[in-house]
């Protein structure tokens, strides 16, 4: 090969390479009642595709190098596997009774909350093998996993415990009892604190993850509430909860979590994301049927999608 040519394929394999490498800009929300995922353009904020998935999907999440797209098709007790690029179904696994909710993590494997069963699972998506079964409390449902991958979060809303598992033995750590019906959580970027809703007592708690200790509670201050979803901003200044039926995203002190403020969005708010660079969060809006867009500088909503019936989990590809 003469150094022209091979530069030139040198040349075409890089530019390949920074194609697929190139983030994908959507985001995903899976719709309950629609059996289908909604597939946003990230610039635009417009419905662009719709993949019809299957029946009831809830969970929903990406590959650590964004490739894949999982989805939790929870009446077929499957995980169905989507090319975020393409929007082709690529394979689909069995994942035990009722997968519900899951995380993915740094290692590639997902952990799932099994709601029947009362455990949670492991599961390599690449293989479809499952590696790992985990005894937790009544109707296990959200996971959270720290972003070493050292720990991770199941939540039991009939126990009302945090089961913290240590990873990637696949052991439980600790379990922290909590408030009642306990759904969503989600760490801090050194995996030291956690965060934590609970839907019947309309917490939300902070947790010192070291010592397994509850370090402060905060009420959402709306008896209607039943808080869902949480994450915190990229700062680690603010958290964000779905306020569930008080139809607001709130938004919250991280170190006392009073309230900041309350923003209005669309009926039964269930899910939320944060895009890579902190500056907007998009909700899912179950009853509404929308997703809406928060400007997380001001915290306002920018724009209001519509898109399949039921929206429950989003996640962004940026």
């Amino acid at each position: 090969m003469n150094t022209k040519h091979w530069a030139l394929t040198s040349l075409l394999a890089l530019i390949t390479f920074s194609v697929s490498a190139s983030p994908i800009n959507r985001i995903f929300v899976t719709n309950e009642k629609g059996d289908s995922v909604s597939v946003i353009n990230g610039t635009s904020l417009e419905v662009e595709a719709t993949i019809e998935i299957g029946e009831r999907p809830r969970g929903i999440g990406l590959s650590p190098d964004g490739s894949e797209l999982y989805v939790a098709v929870s009446e077929e007790n499957k995980i169905k596997v989507v090319d975020p690029s393409s929007l082709e179904i690529l394979r689909e696994f069995e994942a035990g009774s009722d997968p519900e909710t899951f995380a993915v993590h740094p290692n590639g494997n997902i952990y799932i909350s099994n709601e029947d069963d009362a455990k949670a699972t492991v599961f390599n998506p690449k293989t479809g093998e499952q590696v790992a079964e985990i005894k937790v409390g009544l109707e296990p449902e959200g996971v959270a996993i720290s972003p070493d991958g050292k720990r991770v979060i199941v939540t039991s809303e009939s126990t009302n415990m945090l089961h913290v598992i240590k990873a990637p033995e696949n052991i439980i750590e600790n379990n922290i009892l909590v408030g009642s019906r306990p759904r969503a959580a989600t760490f801090t970027q050194s995996g030291d604190i956690a965060y934590a809703t609970a839907e019947i007592s309309g917490e939300v708690v902070k947790v010192d993850m070291v010592n397994a200790k509850i370090l402060k509670i905060g009420n959402t201050g709306d008896s209607k509430s039943k808080p869902k979803d949480v994450l915190l901003s990229k700062d680690e200044k603010v958290v964000y909860v779905a306020g569930g039926r008080a139809n607001k995203v709130l938004v919250m002190d991280a170190d006392t979590l009073e309230i900041i403020k309350g923003i209005p969005v669309g009926k039964r708010v269930w899910g939320l994301a944060m895009t890579r660079d902190g500056k907007r969060v998009f909700s899912t809006d179950g009853v509404s049927s929308t997703v809406s867009v928060i400007d997380t500088d001001k915290n306002e909503v920018i724009k209001t999608i519509k898109v399949g019936k039921f929206p429950w989990g989003v996640v962004i590809n940026d």
